[in-house]
């Protein structure tokens, strides 16, 4: 078994005792720190020697991943009641969760169709995290839309002390930059990555509701976001947050969680949760999200033992033990949700369940699969800063980065 730095893995190796006294299975290990952890993986699923058996992998991973036949389909697993257990309840797992697992392996297809690649183990929501005690100094409310976020997080900018600002987002040059906050807006704002036209999958990068919500988005990190934007990662964005350095965070809702926990951070207590600002009145309220799951390799010699395993850690027993025992947050499962331990364990965070109540109906993928995802939007990341920095204006940017991405997938085939 091959894991990811990560607390789902954590909690993973906890509970290993105990599944190896259940199941009589005795499981081997290693776990990587992300920056690592995929390129290890891929080498290693490349070897198609069987090893790992099970690993964990993010859902955009598998539009590479399942093309190249590295990886089990679980339909054959899961349907078969001599395989898997009558109380593992796969609809107990929010669809729009699930569904990130699934995909017909057409490029341009959507997620939620085809065959189930793998199970998720936790997901994040991309909503806005803020300040109380910001927002008070300057009596204002959690933002509503993208154009209150803009003004009331210029006006947080030295809320304080030297340095601190309003908006924390990610900007370096890599795919991570674009799917939390912004992808979210993006969505939001009716804009879409890719359409098949004519049997082709085409761009939409350069539509006018693409430029819009990108103009919105650069105008957000230049007059609210950080001084040194373009170095801005996962890390630095909840570090700041923590720290009393941003006002405000508009990326994974957990980081209210790791950051608000008592004792965590030296803002613990005083962060609250909101769903992500719609871009236009009337627009329902959604977020893209990110998925820890985990698969199996194709080559594995031990299947059997593979989904026993993928069903114990995704099973109720282990998700409500995460939940409410270890740091798996969020779980995937609805029963965990109306919990009352887990319930009581998240009422310490102001507004997280309401916020995952107003968004979990429309959290989902909003990327469209196809095998070029991480080059489409590491060019799409780099586009972005061009903007923001000035270096190119919104419009002309973003119709070069659609003829440029358009090269690149030319060569993809749409059935």
């Amino acid at each position: 078994m091959m894991l990811n730095q990560h607390p789902y893995a954590e909690a993973i190796i906890a509970r290993l005792p105990q599944f190896e006294e259940l199941t009589g299975i005795k499981v081997n290990y290693s776990i990587t720190p992300e920056e690592n952890y995929f390129d290890k993986l891929t080498t290693a699923l490349n070897a198609r020697n069987g090893n790992p058996d099970v690993f964990m992998t993010g859902s955009y991973q598998l539009w590479e991943y399942a093309p190249a036949d590295y990886i089990q389909e679980l339909d054959s697993f899961l349907n078969d009641p001599s395989k898997t257990d009558s109380g593992y309840d796969i609809n107990d797992i929010f669809k729009g969760i699930l569904d990130g697992d699934r995909w017909d392996l057409v490029p341009g297809h959507a997620v939620g169709t085809g065959s189930l690649w793998a199970l998720p183990l936790g997901f994040e929501s991309n909503v806005l995290i803020y300040n109380k005690r910001a927002l008070e100094s300057i009596g204002a409310q959690p933002p509503k839309t993208f154009d209150e976020l803009i003004e009331i997080g210029e006006k947080l900018n030295g809320w304080n002390g030297e340095g601190s600002y309003g908006v924390a987002v990610r900007g370096t040059r890599s795919w991570a930059t674009i799917h939390p906050g912004y992808m979210s807006a993006f969505s939001m704002s009716g804009a879409k990555d890719f359409e098949i036209q004519d049997g082709k999958l085409v761009s939409k990068l350069d539509s006018p509701e693409a430029i819009e919500i990108t103009k919105k988005f650069a105008e957000l990190v230049k007059r609210a976001g950080p001084k040194d934007w373009t170095n801005y990662t996962w890390y630095q964005a909840s570090s700041d947050l923590g720290a009393g350095k941003a006002a405000m965070a508009f990326d994974a809702d957990i980081f209210a969680i790791f950051q608000g926990s008592e004792g965590a951070s030296q803002e613990a207590g005083n962060l609250g949760t909101a769903p992500p600002p719609i871009v236009k009145e009337g627009q329902p309220v959604g977020a893209n999200e990110w998925i820890w799951s985990i698969a199996m390799n194709q080559s594995s010699k031990k299947k059997d033992a593979a989904w026993l395993f993928m069903q114990y850690f995704t099973g109720k027993e282990h998700t409500l033990w995460g939940a409410t025992q270890a740091k798996v947050f969020n779980p995937i499962r609805q029963s965990v949700w109306e919990d009352p331990d887990f319930l009581a364990r998240i009422s310490k965070f102001p507004g997280y369940y309401q916020t995952f109540r107003a968004v979990i109906d429309n959290t989902s993928i909003k990327f469209t699969p196809q095998p070029e995802f991480f080059n489409t939007t590491t060019e799409w990341a780099a586009a972005l800063q061009d903007i923001v920095t000035g270096q190119a204006d919104a419009e002309s940017r973003m119709k070069q980065l659609a003829k440029d991405i358009n090269e690149r997938v030319s060569r993809i085939r749409v059935q």
